[in-house]
Parts: C-alpha cells; structure tokens; sequence
C-alpha cells in the first residue's frame, strides 16, 4: 500500500468525494482519514442519571479510494518508489519531487 500514516490524501469517491485530509491509521488496504467518511455511532449512558448520546466517528475506506496529494506540487497524484542508493524513496509521479 502506498499511503500511510500523515500523508495528506484526497477522495476519489464515495460521499466525500473531492475532500482533502489526513491518514489517520493505515493497514490491509484501508485507510481511516480525519473528517471524512463519518458514521453516527449512538453511545450508552456510562453512568445512572446521564443521557446517551451520539458520535460521529471516522471509518476506513478503501486505500485505492483516496489519492496522494503532493507537498510540493499540491496536487492528487499517484505514487511511485525508486531506489537511491540503499534507501527506498517514495515520489510524486506528476513532479518527480520525493514525498
């Protein structure tokens, strides 16, 4: 999977589509991304005397969903590694610039 935790992403589907924001966690081809893909989650009361309540959480969409925005060149873009040296550098594939 190329996306992961920090990266800046943007959604090519679903009902957020066009939104930009954070990776959150990443794993298995799922990415959970700050803001987007929300899901009312109803709460219990964790006390007696208080009220329920709902909450809006964020849920995983498929990773092949969002798309790598650029640092540098501010773009959604796809991802490719090269190697430099003994190090595997990851690029944006529109700006050849390192992510």
């Amino acid at each position: 999977m190329n996306l992961k935790k920090g990266d800046q992403i943007k959604m090519l589907s679903g009902k957020d589509r066009g939104k930009t924001g954070l990776v959150l966690s990443a794993r298995e081809g799922k990415v959970v991304v700050e803001g987007l893909n929300l899901v009312k989650k109803r709460k219990r009361p964790t006390q007696q005397g208080k009220t329920g309540e709902t909450v809006l959480l964020p849920r995983a969409v498929d990773a092949s969903n969002a798309a790598l925005v650029c640092k540098n060149c501010k773009k959604a873009t796809r991802v490719g590694f090269r190697a430099e040296g003994s190090l595997k550098i990851r690029y944006c594939k529109k700006c050849e610039a390192p992510n």
